[in-house]
């Protein structure tokens, strides 16, 4: 009984000494950004395309005691290519900081529902605490020739979640689009500057 009512008054007194699943993880120096297409910025997707005059990039930022999130998504197109088969693309870029709860459990739930939807994951070193890439070539149902592609690259880190992700499509023979290892490069590529950018 004295072995419990001095680990009760430890809890009371230092908090720290327990934690589970559910508890905030520390936010390492992240910041809120009110310009994600800035911070967040694919500079490394850019080198391929430019964005889409016609559709300017958007971006939104929302505060909140339990959870700030920062979006940006652009239009993309290979420059100078003006014909109806050129290639167009989209780019979505996400950081969420979690200040209520640990994102570690959802970010491991979330990768494995990619996986059962049939996209190809692998990790990824060197991004936070843990990170992967995820690809998924989908035919068309009534076009074979036709394909959507979707790849992304997610991160947690501490309280930390982000994402970029890249979507477009090609059609067998008369365009094509970036392959699965350089989206892979460019996108690993710039999620490790952003977060970068998002310590200083």
């Amino acid at each position: 009984m004295l072995a419990s009512a001095g680990w009760a008054t430890a809890v009371l007194v230092v908090p720290g000494m327990v934690s589970s699943d559910s508890s905030p993880r520390s936010l390492g120096g992240y910041h809120v950004s009110d310009d994600f297409c800035t911070t967040g910025k694919p500079d490394n997707l850019l080198k391929t395309y430019s964005t889409d005059s016609t559709y300017p990039p958007t971006h939104h930022t929302d505060r909140n005691q339990a959870l700030d999130s920062m979006t940006c998504s652009m239009s993309l197109k290979r420059p100078g290519d003006t014909s109806s088969s050129g290639e167009f693309a989209n780019a979505y870029m996400r950081a969420d900081l979690h200040r209520a709860v640990n994102p570690g459990p959802e970010f491991t739930a979330a990768k494995e529902a990619y996986r059962a939807r049939g996209y190809q994951i692998s990790d990824l070193s060197g991004l936070g605490e843990e990170a992967y890439f995820s690809y998924k070539d989908d035919p068309g149902t009534s076009d074979k020739n036709w394909h959507s592609i979707s790849a992304e690259v997610e991160v947690h880190d501490g309280g930390l979640t982000y994402y970029i992700s890249w979507s477009g499509s090609y059609t067998e023979g008369k365009n094509k689009t970036m392959s699965k290892d350089d989206l892979r490069a460019a996108l690993q590529a710039d999620a490790s500057e952003t977060l970068r950018s998002m310590r200083k």
